[in-house]
């Protein structure tokens, strides 16, 4: 098989890296790639957004098969693009992706098919003063969403009543987020724990990743903005088998069965944000694709070969279909630059990479980075590697990671040191 890989982060990274142990593959292409996906694959200057570009390179190099990593391209219809033109492709269409395209949406969706979340409210930007009102009426603590994509910078979790008013400001008056903005979604603040469960669909059958946690704060304690993620882990210990059943029973088959009866049945990877309440599993966000950093641990968990499974899964072949994963755990602690997720600078020289690679069962992914013209990878963005690890238990996969860490130089290099402490606590109460 032919894949393309579409994206230049540590998720399109995580997902080379996987993709290229298929005996069923023959050449991998990224667009456009990064550091990291040039090892295994073949970089194209093509950016994600470039849908005409995509579909002429996927029909020039008569690629078998088209991975989507992020969320923009989903939304902006790739997966429509590349169907009409006879291409396979992993993802839900434009429609469907509206689960994460559009919180609204997504709200409105669950609300009509008792799939259980937090209770919301939806507002045009005209209706400001109303959804000033309703803050006031509701209180804090509150959840303040831009309806659209905002880069993971849209939603704003609201301790008290002046935050909230000033998030709502932010989306509608300032218009922060553009036409993200143009919608305001209000909802009620969930206690308990968040975990990510992503699942493999063609529609009608599905099958199920590792369960993850993800940190998305920048601070350690889950302080200080939210980040795109500083780390992850899985399996998350707190998934017990009876847990998951549930979340199967009462959120990912009745999405799926909905997304069927609305005619726009979903396929691709069903990314379900889960907060575990006292009252039992409720959905936070769905997103349309495999997470970033979620990706970096779940995928060197398969051993299924992937090639075949997204394979079987563009072809609305996925009955009967299993997911072998191999015992032990994974944990990533991403490395960003100084400084984010709001001002930082780029371009400091990177050491180390080829000593944390060296250690046993350690893997650097890329995310931001860049080569300059005589060669030297340097910091590219915010968030800059992922340092990943597998072991025999969470404990030995942190470890691995976090020497892994040690190993690795730039200026202004910013981590968490608290990453799978959840699961950790967890693993010490059972």
């Amino acid at each position: 098989m032919r894949i393309l890989v579409v994206g230049s982060g540590g998720r399109e990274h995580a997902l080379v890296k996987a993709l290229a142990q298929s005996d069923q593959v023959s050449a991998l292409f990224a667009a456009p790639g990064n550091p990291g996906t040039a090892q295994k694959a073949t970089n194209v200057g093509l950016e994600a957004t470039d849908l005409d570009g995509l579909v002429d390179f996927a029909e020039t190099e008569a690629i078998d098969l088209t991975l989507v990593g992020p969320e923009r391209p989903l939304v902006a219809g790739i997966v429509n693009r590349f169907e009409a033109a006879g291409l396979p492709i992993v993802g839900p269409t434009k429609t469907a992706a509206q689960l994460e395209g559009s919180k609204a949406f997504a709200d409105q969706f669950m609300a009509r098919h008792d799939v259980p979340t937090a209770s919301f409210r939806v507002f045009d930007a005209e209706e400001a003063d109303d959804a000033a009102a309703y803050l006031d009426d509701v209180g804090a603590p509150v959840v303040v969403k831009a309806d659209g994509l905002a880069g993971g910078k849209g939603a704003f979790v609201c301790s008290t009543l002046d935050e909230a008013h000033d998030a709502l400001g932010q989306i509608v008056n300032q218009r922060a987020f553009g036409a993200a903005g143009d919608q305001v979604v209000i909802e009620e603040k969930m206690e308990g724990e968040e975990v990510s469960v992503l699942a493999l669909t063609d529609g009608a059958h599905y099958v199920l990743l590792p369960p993850s946690q993800d940190h998305k704060p920048i601070g350690e304690g889950g302080t200080g903005p939210n980040t795109g993620g500083m780390g992850a882990f899985a399996p998350a210990p707190i998934v017990d088998g009876a847990l998951l059943s549930r979340i199967c029973r009462e959120i990912i088959e009745p999405t799926l069965q909905g997304m069927q009866e609305e005619g726009t049945p979903y396929r691709g990877v069903l990314y379900c944000g889960l907060m575990i309440t006292e009252e039992g599993p409720k959905v936070v966000e769905y997103n349309c694709r495999l997470g970033d950093p979620e990706a970096q641990v779940v995928l060197p968990l398969v051993e299924s070969d992937l090639a075949a499974l997204f394979r079987n899964l563009a072809d609305g072949d996925l009955q009967g279909g299993n997911l072998r994963t191999t015992p032990g755990a994974a944990a990533c602690v991403v490395l960003a630059s100084d400084g984010y997720p709001t001002d930082y600078e780029t371009g400091f020289e990177i050491a180390g990479v080829g000593d944390a690679e060296a250690l046993e069962d350690v893997s650097v992914i890329h995310a931001g980075t860049r080569l300059t013209p005589e060669g030297t990878l340097v910091t590219g963005g915010g968030r800059v590697l992922g340092v990943t690890a597998t072991g025999r238990d969470l404990p030995a996969a942190l470890d691995r990671a976090y020497d892994g860490v040690d190993r690795v130089e730039f200026e202004g290099k910013t981590y968490r040191r608290d990453i799978g402490e959840k699961g950790l606590a967890h693993l010490n109460a059972s």
